[in-house]
């Protein structure tokens, strides 16, 4: 779905009279996602508000990787009804991977709501919603696949910095936890053609980075005929002069071929950082899981890593109390995480979907246990993470800057190549600027450093 290029600061305000208000849940997929709901809805003359009683269209955009994902909705939607009674003209709509499974369903328990949609029909939010204003009646509408041809999606970003671009939709691997390609279905790449004109549009636009989205990143291509790899992408968004770093989120370590690593290590934009989840340093498990692959798979993928780019940060995705894992399989995971030296990991306890395998199987570890290997889990990602950021200690680092820090408005942030955060002293006029910053203090989530940089120095 090709998207054409508006930041949320160049989007014209004629006619628009009317405020969007959208709650994401979520990965960075839903997240693209919503930033496309915007520029959709703004063809029918709505503007994005981040106050919810101001608007006059609420939309969640729902995730369903967790147990507990549709009792988080129909929290949400409760207070929102409240809101809705004081605004009768106001309307909810509902999307994302929830409102895929539940469909019509969903308004059994939430009446109220006016629009539900899939993700697969993400263009057809603006008829819906006039559908529902004239009619009075919920409109519903899931569609079980992507259309044959994939629609070009006008965009609002929420960042002026960095942009998601999705390049490949779905996943074909069946994990025996894993609703996504339930909610998500097969995968379905766009043309590079089609990926490198929306990245050139934000090179024009003065976009610095772009990471290129898929829920299984490092299979793009497989389906296009003829075939090519995310290697050869991103040997092509290279050729985008103005775009300075690529990254790519989030894959599958059996399609993270040799031809991928060796793009990234030969071009001079793709930034030395990969996510590539394991899920369980344990092999019954990862078996159980079908998963595919061993933990010595996985070592000898780290270490092609390593060998071609030993800068590179490597983070990964863990899962704890799977069905059946018993304590000595867990503490192999720990020791992995120990043995690998993850930079960082996303770590959740086993959660029961529906449409899985796994959600029936006899061995369900107890709550309590789950997340007492989680505690300890995160407690030993921690050690390890600090460990790969003192490596950084007194070197020069260049960072993109995305702003003032969260934590203190008298410092700005941004990244590194390697997806550390960074907090420094200066000028806000900076933003959006590749500066260099020495690395004077580190913990294990973010850095701490002054502007080493004699092209800025003076502004610091």
């Amino acid at each position: 779905m090709v998207a054409q290029v508006q930041s949320k600061d160049s989007v014209e305000k004629l006619n628009v009279d009317k405020k969007v208000y959208i709650e994401t849940f979520g990965c960075q997929m839903n997240k693209a996602d919503s930033e496309n709901m915007l520029g959709l809805l703004h063809e029918i003359g709505y503007e994005q508000t981040d106050k919810l009683k101001e608007a006059q269209l609420m939309i969640l955009n729902t995730c369903a990787i967790r147990e507990g994902a549709e009792d988080k909705v129909f929290s949400y939607l409760g207070h929102w009804n409240k809101i809705k009674q004081e605004m009768p003209s106001a309307m909810i709509a509902v999307g994302g991977c929830v409102a895929q499974d539940a469909g019509q369903a969903l308004l059994k328990r939430a009446p109220y709501v006016d629009v539900v949609f899939g993700t697969h029909n993400l263009q057809r939010l603006p008829e819906l919603v006039l559908q529902a204003q004239k009619t009075k009646q919920p409109a519903v509408e899931i569609w079980q696949e992507l259309p044959p041809e994939l629609p070009e999606l006008p965009v609002i970003r929420n960042n002026d910095i960095s942009a998601w671009v999705s390049i490949i939709y779905g996943c074909d691997y069946n994990c025996t936890y894993c609703i996504v390609p339930y909610v998500r279905g097969r995968e379905k790449s766009r043309t590079p053609q089609t990926i490198v004109r929306e990245i050139e549009e934000l090179g024009q636009a003065g976009y610095k980075e772009v990471t290129l989205l898929g829920q299984n990143v490092t299979a793009y291509g497989h389906d296009l005929d003829p075939a090519i790899h995310l290697g050869d992408l991103i040997r092509m968004v290279d050729k985008v002069k103005e775009i300075k770093r690529i990254r790519f989120l989030t894959g599958h370590p059996r399609d993270l071929r040799v031809e991928i690593i060796d793009a990234v290590a030969e071009v001079e934009s793709a930034c030395e950082y990969f996510h590539v989840p394991i899920q369980a340093g344990d092999d019954r498990t990862l078996r159980r899981m079908a998963r595919g692959y061993n933990v010595d798979f996985y070592r000898k993928l780290v270490d092609k890593i390593r060998t071609r780019i030993p800068e590179s940060a490597i983070t990964s995705d863990l899962i704890v109390g799977f069905p059946g894992e018993t304590e000595q399989e867990f503490m192999r995971t720990v020791s992995l995480v120990e043995e690998i030296g993850f930079d960082a990991c996303n770590t959740a306890a086993y959660s029961p979907r529906p449409h899985t395998p796994s959600a029936s199987w006899e061995g369900q570890v107890s709550e309590n246990e789950k997340y007492e290997r989680l505690r300890f889990l995160n407690s030993v990602i921690t050690e390890v993470a600090h460990k790969c950021n003192k490596q950084y200690l007194g070197k020069i680092v260049e960072v993109l800057v995305e702003g003032k820090s969260q934590r203190n408005d008298a410092r700005l942030s941004g990244r590194t190549r390697t997806n550390k955060i960074v907090n420094f002293a200066g000028t806000e006029s900076l933003t959006g600027q590749l500066v260099n910053v020495l690395v004077e203090s580190v913990n294990p989530w973010a850095m701490r450093g002054v502007l080493n940089d004699p092209r800025y120095v003076t502004n610091s």
